[in-house]
């Protein structure tokens, strides 16, 4: 409850200095947007304060006691998953680019088939909590686990990146507060959300940001369809004749030079979406295999509809913002640039272009729907990191199952916290990096750590801990180690005048890289333990495809020496 009024406080002391700061700057408040930004931060916080009563164990934390319907699960992955990169970071890159941005809403798309083929039911059968619980069955838990924990953290900051700069900029456009205060007040109410709610709290955010951003994006695409008779040819005809590159903006090439680049993408977001943690660990939220299916079902409706609606903003903002200069930080002499120049940032085209065509409702109702999603995707990864670090390296390393409930809860809350500083202090160091971007690196760490791990110890029989491990760590240090010295990293952050690595994204050299090693290293493996491993397949095996004998702890190597 203290944790929730302060929470509160903050929030009033948030519209107090953002009312100061905007009427210095002599700008007009657009209170229809502000009033909207704040009804769903109370609702939210509501939510978050009623839930906060059902919390009481650690399966009420993790997964909401495993009471979630298909229906409610399926809205709330789609929540999880349709993110700040998809609604303002995909339209941002097509705003920017053209054609080559839609690889983006493409390839967020396409991931799904496999991880509702692949993933669902068995990840649900082999696991309780987290998606090290199926990775680890027949493996040691201990260093098996530690990879996925770590893997998984990593992929959560890359991903609160990408949010945490939306969300910055969708506040400092909104209420033209300064960049960091923003990142810091949303940085507390993520906390608040999971250190209070847990995973119920969380859920329901997500259903109640998925409906309102599903909402919002058809509200947008008939207004925008509306502006140019409801004419997709007149609308890329228009965007051509604006946009600085042309008619080349409706041709490939505007985002990559090569086709290694846009292989390596979509590499990364086709596999990596198999290897989210804050998305696996929506499997467990239902109570069996078949609801772990129908959730992903309706997930990917949710999906394909936004996916295939969000490209319509990004060509109508070429049209719509580039000829009017007042959507621009207009230069000595009237000069600016139609791309880097407008105000916010390429990613708040979207939001630029719901004013522009709806007027301060329009604006506000967007604005706010942003903000929500960017609230219901942080609360959604700080659960899957804070669940990493009490679950899998607290609850099963470090105290090998043993922990008190209450004790393994708290680790959570506490790692919520810290992760929360964390992300603050990271998205404040890549703040004009686009989000789309950003999450993509991430799905780039997902793919080259993450998945092949879990699907090599789920579907080939060869795999043993050495594998797996050694496969886990080579995929997550290397593409590490390639963004860093790719032109991200290297250049824009260090500083230095050319990248070591000359691709953005790792995942065509990473995620194959992992595959082999974990190959290499299983068939190396000719210890009594690797055999007792793989022999427990069979049993693994059945356990996956049907569920029979699923139950907290258990293990098909029960009875080989760890």
């Amino acid at each position: 409850m203290r944790i929730l009024l302060a929470a509160i406080a903050a929030t009033v002391s948030f519209s107090a200095h953002a009312q100061a700061t905007a009427v210095v700057a002599g700008r007009d408040l657009n209170w229809v947007a502000i009033g909207m930004f704040l009804l769903i931060v109370a609702v939210t916080l509501l939510i978050t304060y009623r839930s906060a009563g059902r919390t009481k164990s650690k399966a009420d934390f993790y997964t909401a006691g495993h009471e979630i319907t298909p229906l409610q699960n399926g809205l709330a992955i789609a929540g999880d998953f349709l993110s700040a990169a998809a609604f303002l970071g995909i339209s941002a890159l097509i705003y920017a680019t053209g054609f080559d941005g839609l690889i983006y809403a493409l390839g967020f798309l396409t991931g799904w088939p496999i991880v509702l083929f692949m993933m669902s039911e068995r990840l649900r059968n082999l696991g309780s909590y987290t998606f090290a619980d199926a990775a680890s069955f027949r493996l040691d838990r201990t260093s098996v686990r530690l990879v996925a924990a770590t893997g998984s953290l990593v992929v959560v900051l890359f991903y609160l990146i990408a949010q945490m700069i939306g969300a910055g900029k969708v506040i400092q456009l909104l209420f033209g507060v300064n960049y960091l205060f923003a990142v810091v007040g949303v940085g507390l109410l993520m906390i608040v959300y999971v250190a209070v709610g847990g995973m119920q709290a969380t859920t329901w955010v997500q259903i109640t940001k998925a409906l309102l951003l599903l909402i919002g994006g058809t509200l947008m695409a008939l207004v925008v369809l509306w502006r140019f008779d409801f004419s997709l040819g007149r609308l890329f005809t228009e965007a051509s004749r604006v946009h600085p590159k042309g008619a080349a903006v409706l041709s490939p090439g505007g985002l990559f030079a090569e086709p290694v680049s846009a292989i390596s993408l979509g590499l990364a977001l086709v596999f990596g979406t198999a290897g989210l943690p804050h998305i696996l660990m929506r499997f467990f939220t239902v109570s069996d295999f078949a609801g772990a299916r129908k959730s992903v079902f309706y997930a990917t409706t949710c999906v394909a509809y936004f996916c295939l609606v969000i490209p319509l903003f990004g060509f109508a903002a070429m049209v719509v913002l580039m000829p009017d200069a007042s959507f621009f930080n207009v230069g000595a002499g009237g000069q600016f640039n139609k791309i880097t120049d407008l105000i916010g940032g390429p990613n708040m085209a979207a939001v630029h272009l719901a004013g522009a065509l709806g007027g301060p409702i329009l604006l506000g109702f967007i604005s706010a729907v942003a903000f929500a999603t960017i609230l219901a995707v942080v609360a959604g990864l700080t659960l899957a990191g804070a669940s990493a670090v009490s679950h899998d390296i607290y609850g099963q390393v470090i105290a090998k199952g043993d922990a008190p409930e209450a004790r393994e809860v708290m680790v959570a809350k506490i790692a919520a916290v810290a992760i929360g500083i964390v992300a603050v202090g990271l998205a404040i160091t890549f703040e004009n990096q686009n989000v789309a971007f950003m999450a993509g690196l991430a799905l780039s760490v997902a793919a080259s750590c993450n998945f092949p791990v879990l699907a090599m110890a789920i579907f080939w029989r060869g795999t043993t801990t050495r594998g797996a491990v050694a496969g886990g760590l080579v995929g997550l240090f290397s593409s590490l180690l390639f963004v860093v010295l790719s032109k991200t990293v290297w250049v824009a952050v260090f500083h230095f005048a050319a990248p070591l690595f000359p691709y953005d994204n790792p995942a065509l050299f990473s995620m194959p890289l992992a595959f082999l090693v974990i190959w290499l290293g299983s068939l190396s493996d000719r210890t009594a333990r690797a055999t007792a491993e793989r022999r427990a397949f069979d049993a693994q095996f059945v356990q996956s495809e049907i569920g029979i004998g699923l139950s907290e702890g258990n293990n098909a190597l029960a009875g080989v020496a760890r």
